[in-house]
């Protein structure tokens, strides 16, 4: 009988432990979701790694957003939100909000894509050979969650790194600058 109640007592020590984790799994989940949405609120700011299931991306994203993002699809030339945007702000991941590109680094290509010549920090992104479609090309992914945001060339003689980043819109949300304040209106 002494086995049989340390049997016991061992299986309801393991199905407490088996509760706990996943308690402290619900609860990093939720932080996790919190701070895609948040990158403001995460610890690190945007260096923390964003992780989640496929169907928590389908929830989180757009079908376009899902399918480029995550699928590593191409929206179509010339027909995205931010290809002729000339506005002084930030490009931020549309997936986990991590800051990616500043306006001040975007150029106008002709490709029919949002064009950068750098991107806001050297380990905001991800570049990793892409074979697909029969040639080699330079994948960009989002650091921060994995995201595909679209591919790196080095055809850009008239920008100052010669490389073109070349991004889907979908991939991106824009955060335009705060309005500049002058002295007149400070002093009010």
């Amino acid at each position: 009988m002494g086995w049989a109640l340390s049997i016991v007592v061992v299986g309801v020590a393991v199905a407490v432990a088996e509760i706990a984790l996943e308690n402290r799994r619900s609860a990093q989940a939720g932080t996790a979701a919190e701070n895609a949405m948040n990158p403001s609120t995460a610890p690190g700011g945007s260096a923390e790694k964003v992780v989640h299931t496929d169907a928590e991306w389908r929830k989180l994203l757009t079908p376009e957003q899902y399918r480029v993002l995550r699928q590593a699809g191409t929206e179509r030339a010339f027909t995205g939100e931010y290809t002729d945007l000339e506005q002084t702000g930030t490009y931020a991941c549309a997936a986990c909000g991590a800051e990616l590109f500043h306006a001040k680094t975007k150029f106008h290509s002709g490709c029919g894509w949002p064009s950068f010549y750098a991107a806001a920090a050297g380990d905001r992104v991800i570049l990793r050979p892409d074979r697909s479609h029969g040639t080699t090309r330079t994948e960009v992914l989002c650091a921060r969650c994995d995201s595909h945001l679209g591919h790196l060339f080095d055809d850009a003689p008239d920008q100052p790194t010669g490389q073109r980043y070349c991004i889907n819109s979908v991939s991106l949300k824009f955060i335009p600058d705060p309005p500049a304040t002058t002295k007149a209106s400070a002093n009010r």
